[in-house]
């Protein structure tokens, strides 16, 4: 089973893009829904947040505010690495038994998606880099009108990953997302039908 890292800058269309590949019947395991399940169904993971951040990233309901956690952790580059120290190697743990648990399906291949892959050196444990790239200003746009998040907070998250031109330079497959809904179908349907014609052979663990 051949294992693809999905990755791109924020608003660049990487959940778009692994939803297409669903739909063609790929395995797609997304590092960001599973840090929200570790959050939400993990009372050790959320309290250490709160051990590290405070009270005041905990709401009322004693579940975890996002927004406020965000405000924190892309103000500061300490308090994100706080935050990806408790996160992370739980989030690894569990990609690699997802991953580990479809090697006996038969499936040609699976998608992992992980915005900071090359960035949290998640790039050694699969076959192939797939980047999904995308104009700036169309990002910024994107992720604006997404997630109503001020222009400063997504230059700042934008700041914090690989810059795009690095990005594309480690990348074995590009994908671009310009809005043209019909020429992205296209580019995943010719890379599905390229990554089921290379030899299942996967990375050493």
């Amino acid at each position: 089973m051949i294992r693809i890292g999905l990755t791109g800058g924020i608003g660049s269309g990487k959940t778009t893009v692994a939803n297409k590949f669903a739909e063609l019947g790929v395995p797609v395991i997304d590092t960001d829904v599973i840090a929200r399940e570790l959050v939400d169904h993990n009372p050790k993971i959320l309290q250490a947040i709160a051990d590290t951040f405070g009270d005041r990233v905990i709401q009322p309901d004693g579940s975890l505010d996002r927004a406020r956690l965000a405000e924190i952790v892309f103000a500061n580059d300490d308090s994100m690495k706080r935050l990806e120290a408790i996160l992370h190697p739980e989030i690894r743990r569990i990609t690699m038994q997802r991953a580990a648990d479809l090697e006996n399906s038969k499936t040609p291949y699976v998608i992992f998606v992980v915005p900071l892959l090359f960035e949290t050196d998640f790039h050694q444990l699969v076959d192939r880099k797939l980047v999904v790239t995308a104009d700036r200003q169309l990002r910024c746009q994107r992720v604006s009108k997404r997630d109503g998040r001020p222009t400063q907070e997504i230059d700042a998250i934008m700041s914090r990953q690989l810059d795009e031109s690095s990005r594309l330079e480690r990348a074995d497959d590009i994908i671009e997302n310009n809005d043209d809904i019909n020429r992205l179908d296209e580019q995943v349907q010719a890379l599905h039908s390229y990554y089921l014609s290379l030899p299942q052979a996967t990375v050493d663990q």
